[in-house]
C-alpha cells in the first residue's frame, strides 16, 4: 500500500487507515535521527552528609561525557534519605545546574549569595575560580525530587568570576512539542526559549513529559553537540531502542530527536569541549598541578579571593 505525505506525516490509525482518530503515537518525518549508542543504568550512591543518589554520570559505569561530569537524581519520600543535604563544600573549574521538581532547597555560599530552590526552579552556577556553598533542604519530611547536573567549563574560563542564574518556576515557559509537554530550562525549541542564557557550552536542558501512547520530536539541537536523555519516569523508545525509568541513554550523532511512549525524561545537550581533564573531588581542572593549587587555595582561605 502506498502512503501519502499526509499519512507519513500524521500516522495511521489503529485500525491501519489513513486519518484515523483512534489513538496512535504520530509519525514524523525524521531527519538524520539520533540512535541510542548505549543506555547507562544508574549507580546508587550517597553524597554530602548523607543523600541517596541514583547516578547516571560520574560513576564507575560512565566517568564523564565531555562536557558533562556528573549527573545525580536525587528522589525520596522519606527524610533520612535526604534531610542531612550538602553542607558547606567548595567548587573550581566547572559549573553546577540544580533542578528542583518537588521540594525545597535553600541555597547559601561564601559570597552572599542565598536563595531558596522550590518545585520547578533552576539553578545554575558557575563556580569558576572558586566558591564554597551549601545545599541544605528546607523541609523535615515529604517528597524531594530533582538533579544535579555538572558541565565543564574550558580553560580560558576556569578562573571566571562565580555567577548564578537562579529561575523561577514562573520563568521556566513550557510549550507542546508533537504530543509532548516541555518545560524549557535552557536552549531553544518550537520557538520558544529557556531562562538560563549565556553559557558558553550553549546547553538545551528540557524537562519532557510523553503522555501514555504519544509522541516527542525535535530536530533543533545541534549536531556536534553530547546529547543524553536521562528517563525519569516510565518508558520511552528511542528508535528501535527502549529505556525505562532510572537508565541515561546516550545519543549519537543526527540532526533529530524522538522519542514515543508513556514517560518523563531530562533530555540535554551541550557542545564538548575537548580539552584535557583532571578532576579530584570538587575540583575540576586542566592539569594535576592545577588540582594541587586549588586544594592549596582552599586550605590557605584563597579559593573564594581567586
Amino acid at each position: 500500500m502506498l502512503l501519502s505525505r499526509r499519512t507519513l506525516l500524521y500516522g495511521l490509525g489503529a485500525t491501519g487507515v489513513a486519518g484515523s482518530a483512534l489513538a496512535m503515537p504520530r509519525l514524523f518525518r525524521t531527519r538524520d535521527p539520533r540512535a541510542v549508542t548505549s543506555v547507562v543504568p544508574v549507580t546508587a550512591t550517597k553524597d554530602g552528609a548523607g543523600v541517596a543518589l541514583r547516578r547516571a554520570i560520574g560513576s564507575q559505569t560512565l566517568r564523564m561525557l565531555d562536557p558533562f561530569l556528573l549527573l545525580d537524581e536525587f528522589k525520596s519520600e522519606v527524610a533520612d534519605d535526604y534531610i542531612k543535604g550538602f553542607p558547606n563544600h567548595p567548587h573550581r573549574g566547572f559549573e553546577t545546574v540544580t533542578i528542583m521538581l518537588k521540594g525545597a532547597m535553600e541555597h547559601r555560599d561564601s559570597v552572599g549569595n542565598r536563595g531558596l530552590l522550590g518545585p520547578g526552579s533552576v539553578q545554575w552556577m558557575t563556580a569558576g575560580r572558586g566558591i564554597v556553598h551549601s545545599e541544605m533542604p528546607k523541609q523535615e519530611d515529604g517528597a524531594m525530587w530533582g538533579f544535579q547536573l555538572w558541565v565543564n567549563l574550558p580553560a580560558r574560563l576556569k578562573m571566571s568570576p562565580p555567577r548564578y542564574q537562579d529561575e523561577a518556576p514562573g520563568s521556566v515557559p513550557e510549550v507542546d512539542v508533537a504530543d509532548a509537554r516541555v518545560r524549557v530550562l535552557a536552549g531553544s525549541i518550537a520557538r520558544t526559549e529557556g531562562p538560563v542564557r549565556g553559557v558558553e557550552t550553549a546547553p538545551t536542558l528540557l524537562d519532557v513529559t510523553v503522555p501514555a501512547g504519544g509522541t516527542f520530536y525535535a530536530d533543533e539541537i545541534p549536531g556536534g553537540h553530547t546529547t543524553i536523555a536521562y528517563v525519569a519516569e516510565g518508558e520511552l523508545t528511542f528508535g528501535d531502542r527502549t529505556v525505562s525509568a532510572g537508565n541515561l541513554a546516550v545519543l549519537g550523532p543526527g540532526r533529530s530527536v524522538s522519542a514515543t511512549g508513556a514517560g518523563r525524561m531530562l533530555l540535554v545537550a551541550a557542545a564538548p569541549i575537548g580539552e584535557p581533564v583532571s578532576r579530584r573531588g570538587p575540583f575540576v581542572m586542566n592539569t594535576d598541578e592545577e588540582i594541587r593549587q586549588a586544594y592549596e587555595d582552599y586550605r590557605s582561605g584563597k579559593l573564594v579571593e581567586g
